[in-house]
Formats: C-alpha cells, sequence, structure tokens
C-alpha cells in the first residue's frame, strides 16, 4: 500500500491559474499535473499511490470557509483525506477550526510564509492548544521557500519551539526543513514529530536523508510528494537510493499514515 501524505489540487474553475501563478512564484516550477482532483487521481494511478492527504491552505481570512468547504466536497475518507486550513490570526479562527472538525476532517494545513507568521510566535498559542484539543492533524510547510524570500516562518529552531504548544500530531514537511538538515538534525530529530518526504528527490543529499532516516527512525517518516511538482515515482526513487529494510518502507509508506488518519490496516 502507498499513502501520499503531502498533495495539492484545486477546484477545477480556478486550477490553472493557481498552478501557473505558483510555477511562476517559485522560478518556473514545472508541474506534473491539471492541478485538479482529477490530475491528482491520474497521478495517484500512474504512480500506484492508493490514498492521498491534499493540503489545502487559506492565504487570507476569506478564504478561509471556501477553502474548507472545498475540502470537505472532496474528501472520501478513503482514497482522499482533504485537510482544513485557517488563517492564523483571523478574528474566527478558532471558531472555523470548530467547523473544520464538524466537516469530518482529519487536519490542518498551515504555512508561515504564504500565511505571514512564524511558527514559534506566542499569540498562536490558543491556536495551536484548540487544534490539539480537537484531536486534529497539523501539517507545515518546514525550512526554505522558493517562492519567497528569508527569513523563513518554519525554520526547524522556531519548529522545535512551538511543538511545545501541541499535544496533538505535527508533521514538518519535506523532511523536516528544505534546505535546513543540519538544523533539523540538531533541532528536531528525535522529537516527538513527524517528518514528510515530499520533494525530496533531487534536493535531498543520500548523506542527509539517510542521517536523518537513522536518528529521526522510520516510525516518524511518511511518504509524501508535493504533487503537482513532484511525482511518487521521484520520491520512491530516493527511498529506493537509501537502502531500507523492508519493516523500515512499510511504516514510511503507509503504516504510519493509517496510525494518524485512523485507518483500519
Amino acid at each position: 500500500m502507498l499513502i501520499d501524505f503531502h498533495t495539492h489540487c484545486f477546484p477545477d474553475k480556478i486550477a490553472p491559474k493557481a498552478i501557473e501563478k505558483l510555477s511562476f512564484t517559485s522560478g518556473g516550477l514545472t508541474p506534473y499535473t491539471d492541478g485538479t482532483v482529477s490530475g491528482l487521481k491520474k497521478s495517484m494511478k500512474a504512480g500506484g499511490v492508493d490514498v492521498s492527504v491534499v493540503l489545502n491552505i487559506a492565504t487570507n481570512a476569506h478564504q478561509q470557509k471556501s477553502v474548507n468547504d472545498f475540502a470537505a466536497s472532496i474528501n472520501t475518507g478513503k482514497d482522499i483525506f482533504a485537510f482544513g486550513s485557517v488563517f492564523p490570526f483571523s478574528e474566527d479562527a478558532i471558531e472555523e477550526l470548530e467547523r473544520i472538525k464538524e466537516l469530518g476532517l482529519k487536519g490542518v494545513k498551515l504555512h508561515p510564509d504564504y500565511q505571514g507568521f512564524n511558527v514559534d510566535d506566542q499569540r498562536l498559542k490558543p491556536l495551536y492548544r484548540k487544534i490539539s484539543e480537537l484531536g486534529l492533524i497539523t501539517v507545515f510547510h518546514a525550512g526554505f521557500d522558493y517562492g519567497f524570500a528569508p527569513p523563513y516562518g518554519a525554520t526547524p529552531e522556531k519548529m522545535s519551539r512551538a511543538l511545545e504548544w501541541f499535544s496533538s500530531p505535527v508533521v514538518a514537511a519535506h523532511w523536516g526543513g528544505i534546505n535546513c538538515n543540519e538544523d533539523v538534525i540538531k533541532h528536531l530529530c528525535g522529537k516527538d514529530i513527524y517528518f514528510d518526504v515530499s520533494f525530496g528527490y533531487s534536493m535531498m543529499p543520500k548523506y542527509y536523508a539517510q542521517k536523518i532516516m537513522t536518528l529521526h527512525t522510520p516510525d516518524r517518516m511518511l511518504f509524501g510528494t508535493d504533487t503537482p511538482w513532484h511525482t511518487p515515482d521521484m520520491e520512491k526513487r530516493l527511498l529506493d537510493a537509501l537502502e531500507l529494510d523492508a519493516c523500515a518502507i512499510d511504516k514510511i509508506t503507509h503504516k504510519n499514515a493509517q496510525k494518524l488518519l485512523g485507518m483500519v490496516d
């Protein structure tokens, strides 16, 4: 079984413009799907993915409701688990978290750079505590983002401080932080946090991938692609190069995700 814990898609009406804008902003990244739900499912079929977690982001307060309504509309709880999002400093962020829970969504995606915050901002304590109270999973974009200039909002050191305010599962995307390998090792490896391996192919040096995998262990790793920006085959190639045993591969590719999502094995 293969569960992709990090994918993106958009409503059909806005998908073309969203993909074009994101690609341009990030320096001309090549998309491997058209950004639609059907495009994601085609990629899943081609890459042997059984389940995808779709991560949605509310980039302003006015988007919250529509973003979460879209998430609920595609969330099957079988092949698609869609996560919601809140704009952290919106007046109704707490109420919207409650609605996310009522909609049956399993988690939220927060992107510090797109949403303009630092993960360790003291003002976010109530938000994180509400997420934890509701038992939601939180996925953070972590490390650098090619669409933004530094400083970045979710460096490993900042993530380490923010973890203290959570009692529900937290996932730091992109091996704990894009281009932050030494700091991931220093500040996050061994802590109570999951890393997904999305966008690692051609970006993550094998030396660091093996070191992080050893120090953090496969028990806290999740397969992910960052579709449409990488494909399942890309990330499988990286995992294959790490020479992991079958038990470790099973944990990374589906067992850890099944546990987090409450799926029956």
